[in-house]
């Protein structure tokens, strides 16, 4: 692997470290406290590219590289991790899942304003039941001859309130379980279709957690997405492409509280000399540079398999496993560094841990990390 990144991708870095610092920075601890979704923000991604980096410029996006995706995933989720969790599922579950397998009908009618981040998407797979076990979907898609009515509730989805299509998982025949299963483009302004509840969460709080109900809402059969029958093989593939993108979240959880940490052990003093002179402080460090390293290498690792057309089954969880619990550990500790300080929102590292825990939970936990990554070594 060539570990020199291009002139292109340094760009790339240094326009989303800007940003971040330029807009996200400003009142991320108050849109933390009031979960205030950052509006303004996620358009001025939208109008740099950010929310379809890696999507052909024919259909509005950027026509990036992984790499690139990585480099500047880590920059925002430095700043603003709720803001980095948007153009995530917008980059890697929508726009990615329809360009790889969206008709070209259905690319130019959703994926293009997706893309060009004229609106934004969400992707409905977890349910009140259904989380881990992706095969157990109880909403419904009853297949009526030139529509399918959609029933249902979905939890937990990342951009709920606010996206304009979403991408929605559904049983179409429980007798073939998940080869039974589809995937449909839903417009927000159906008729049955009502956005419930938003989440009060513990951390990612700018975000926009809902839970989706669909009521004998008609989805025409041309948004059906692929063959029927497609929808589980459809959401694991884009699940895999997701975990780069959480990885990398995670990854730049842990390097903004490093930073901060850094900073603050080189200017604290204790026993009349600064805090990062004290071995105890110094090998804290020391192991959160290591671990961000390694985590980043991961990243970079699965984003180069990504662009090669390797399968990233394996190398995309053992990026997300990794980078997940380095955000943990690494918050942890830059609490720690922070001391009394560290406890409270003005220092932000509070913020950071709260915000790490999440990248253990969505998109597949840890656990079922492992899973994926044991399957993949035992065969």
């Amino acid at each position: 692997m060539d570990f020199n990144l291009s002139e292109e991708q340094l760009m790339i870095q240094q326009a989303a470290r800007d940003f971040a610092q330029n807009e996200l920075l400003p009142e991320v601890i108050e849109r933390d406290r009031d979960q205030k979704f950052p509006t303004e923000q996620v358009k001025k991604m939208g109008e740099m590219g950010l929310l379809g980096m890696m999507v052909d410029p024919k259909y509005g996006g950027a026509g990036m590289d992984s790499v690139s995706y990585v480099l500047a995933m880590e920059e925002i989720a430095k700043i603003d991790a709720s803001a980095a969790v948007v153009m995530s599922v917008n980059n890697s579950l929508v726009c990615a899942g329809l360009e790889k397998f969206a008709s070209e009908e259905q690319k130019v009618k959703y994926l293009t304003p997706l893309a060009s981040g004229q609106v934004i998407g969400a992707f409905a797979l977890s349910e009140p039941e259904a989380g881990s076990d992706a095969t157990s979907q109880k909403t419904t898609a009853e297949d009526k001859g030139d529509y399918y009515l959609l029933n249902g509730i979905k939890n937990w989805i990342t951009n709920g309130g606010t996206a304009t299509y979403y991408i929605v998982i559904a049983q179409t025949d429980p007798e073939k379980k998940h080869k039974g299963i589809n995937a449909f483009i839903v417009e927000r302004s159906w008729e049955g279709f009502e956005v419930g509840t938003k989440e009060d969460k513990l951390g990612i709080r700018g975000s926009d957690t809902h839970s989706l109900i669909f009521n004998n809402v008609k989805v025409p059969k041309e948004n059906r997405i692929g063959e029927d029958g497609f929808g589980f093989n459809f959401a694991m593939a884009v699940l895999n492409g997701g975990r780069i993108g959480i990885a990398s979240q995670a990854l730049g959880i842990a390097s903004g509280a490093y930073e901060l940490a850094l900073k603050y052990a080189k200017t604290r003093k204790a026993f009349k000399t600064e805090i990062i002179n004290h071995q105890a402080i110094a090998f804290k460090l020391a192991d959160m540079a290591t671990q961000i390293t390694a985590a980043r290498m991961l990243c970079f690792k699965a984003a180069c398999e990504k662009d090669a057309g390797k399968d990233i089954s394996e190398s995309g969880a053992m990026a997300k496993l990794y980078a997940s619990q380095v955000a943990m550990d690494t918050t942890i500790e830059a609490v720690q560094i922070h001391g009394g300080y560290g406890y409270v929102k003005e220092y932000h590292v509070e913020r950071l841990m709260r915000d790490a825990k999440i990248t253990q939970i969505y998109e597949g936990t840890s656990e079922i990390q492992k899973i994926v990554i044991s399957r993949s070594i035992a065969k």
